[in-house]
């Protein structure tokens, strides 16, 4: 008779049978039970990320969607906030379209001797030419 150690008592050995589900059974299921967990945590993990990141990108676009226009920003900057061409608000204010111009609304009032509230009014009325449904800005 074959003695039986303590690190072999497994029931199928016990009744004299071949083991079944000895240690190298229980080692990969453990193992694959390890890795599915694993896999779904990571799973879990990557979800996370992409829907926080929808939703940072959802609330920051919802948030200068209805920015009004103010004399500190350019007209790219308005341009991409309102979702219009840039040569839109450009023709607007009477100026032609310059590439990489990020002067402040202040300025171009400034330099064209006109009250920065006129060029405003002008930007929302353009605005509101292509977005029919767009408030009208309430800036100062």
């Amino acid at each position: 008779m074959t003695q039986i150690h303590s690190w072999n008592r497994s029931p199928a050995r016990l009744r004299g049978g071949p083991p079944r589900n000895g240690y190298i059974g229980s080692v990969t299921s453990a193992g694959r039970r390890n890795l599915l967990l694993t896999a779904g945590f990571l799973l879990a993990i990557a979800l996370t990320f992409v829907f926080g990141y929808r939703a940072g990108r959802h609330a920051h676009f919802l948030r200068w969607e209805n920015e009004p226009i103010r004399g500190w920003m350019s007209l790219p900057f308005v341009a991409h906030a309102h979702h219009v061409p840039v040569e839109t608000l450009y023709g607007a204010i009477g100026l032609d379209p310059q590439k990489e111009d990020r002067r402040p609304i202040r300025r171009i009032a400034r330099e064209q001797k006109r009250p920065t509230e006129d060029l405003i009014q002008q930007l929302d009325q353009a605005i509101a030419r292509i977005h029919p449904h767009a408030p009208e800005s309430k800036g100062p």
